[in-house]
């Protein structure tokens, strides 16, 4: 009879590798891996041999980058989703395409199980399992770091007495996660948020110090929102997240360190290096601040915000973020135009931008020659526009507060009984 089968999320790092067996002793399962290529810069035909070589009995591999840009990246810089203010989403706009792709392995090779390397305080777990759970709850969830629970030392200790070859070691202090999008830190001497971050923490980033004295100007042209192109050279997409990491990184552009808070109820330190993530946002930004009327920009916050939170917690396949999109898809139809970034030391400064749907004009907004700003209706608009105001302080306001009475929210204590 032949054993059932499981596909694994693996990267070919201590955790995954080591899981290739202990999955293969613990549920006497066969595991297929999977491995996708988000633009992480891997050897990926080395991962697929070292999975075979690990126990695998197949290692499929395949190249998700357009896929991942258009359908998962595009759509939340459009949105505009930056966690709390400050991370773009790199990890967790991946995990969505990972699941999809590994539940469309798994139907294909009649798969009974799903498998992935997630510790059990991290959010990667509930991204993983909600989605899993989402798009196939007929698969059953296996996390084998959340239930081996096992030290980095007791881990390695199994991977050398199987004969697994791995890169980590006790002294590997940081666990990283990247793709084209961003890159990831934490854990070791970052754990302490008093400490600043080694420079050996950063690889895609110079430090904004040692960056060239001469800023440089890029000009990204969008259409309804998407990036198009770079300084006049249209590109697809993973090509111009590419050379815009490129360049920012050149000059400290993207460096990000975050206390966030968790899903799962913790404040964790992130260092994130996201160098063509802020350049884009930072410019898109600045194109909607052009073509959308005050309205829609403030509703947009509102919809950034909660798409960010939503993509955060393992969400993305919901129907509320679906609903949401459909705004932002409408919201963008005006977003086109050119926009001039001015990358400097760790900066980077939208100097310029245009649209032929620019809501700016410059007839109504000079102070020189030309200005058609009807001047004489403005004495009736600010009556009007006040009158609310007056009518209260003319009613409460003027005739004095009076005094307030403390709400409760809990019952007295026994000691104000008494």
């Amino acid at each position: 009879m032949a054993r059932e089968k499981v596909v694994l999320a693996y990267s070919g790092g201590l955790d995954t590798s080591v899981a290739v067996k202990w999955i293969n002793e613990k549920y006497d399962m066969d595991v297929i891996t999977y491995t996708c290529d988000l633009g992480q810069g891997r050897d990926l035909e080395a991962i697929r041999k070292k999975a075979l070589e690990t126990g695998a009995v197949e290692a499929i591999v395949e190249d998700v980058r357009n896929l991942f840009v258009d359908i998962f990246v595009w759509p939340s810089l459009l949105t505009g989703t930056m966690y709390e203010g400050k991370y773009p989403l790199a990890t967790a706009l991946g995990r969505p395409l990972i699941a999809n792709q590994m539940v469309e392995v798994a139907k294909e090779h009649g798969a009974t199980a799903v498998a992935h390397g997630c510790t059990g305080k991290g959010n990667d777990q509930v991204r993983f399992d909600v989605s899993f759970n989402t798009l196939a709850p007929e698969l059953k969830i296996i996390a084998p770091v959340r239930e081996w629970k096992w030290t980095r030392t007791e881990e390695l200790a199994y991977a050398k007495e199987h004969g697994i070859e791995v890169d980590a070691t006790k002294q590997s202090i940081y666990s990283v996660d990247q793709n084209l999008w961003g890159r990831s830190v934490e854990a070791g001497v970052l754990e302490d948020p008093w400490v600043a971050p080694p420079e050996d923490a950063y690889q895609w980033t110079v430090n904004p110090v040692d960056a060239p004295d001469k800023p440089v100007d890029i000009e990204i042209e969008f259409d309804q929102g998407r990036p198009i192109s770079l300084d006049g050279e249209e590109m697809d997409g993973p090509d111009l997240i590419a050379k815009l990491n490129t360049i920012g990184g050149a000059h400290g552009v993207g460096r990000i360190d975050h206390v966030e808070n968790r899903l799962v109820g913790i404040k964790s330190r992130e260092i994130y290096e996201a160098p063509a993530a802020m350049i884009l946002h930072e410019a898109h930004k600045e194109l909607e601040f052009l073509t959308l009327s005050r309205q829609s920009l403030r509703f947009k916050t509102y919809v950034s915000q909660t798409c960010a939170d939503i993509i955060y917690d393992g969400l993305w396949f919901s129907t509320f973020h679906q609903d949401l999109m459909g705004f932002v898809e409408k919201n963008q139809r005006w977003v086109s135009g050119n926009v001039r970034v001015q990358v400097y030391k760790g900066r980077c400064t939208v100097t310029g931008r245009s649209s032929e749907h620019s809501l700016y004009s410059k007839e109504l907004a000079t102070y020189e020659e030309g200005d058609e700003f009807p001047h004489e209706t403005a004495l009736g608009f600010i009556k009007i526009h006040g009158l609310q105001q007056q009518t209260q302080a003319r009613q409460q306001l003027l005739k004095g507060e009076p005094p307030v009475r403390r709400a409760r929210i809990m019952p007295p204590s026994k000691n104000e009984e008494d």
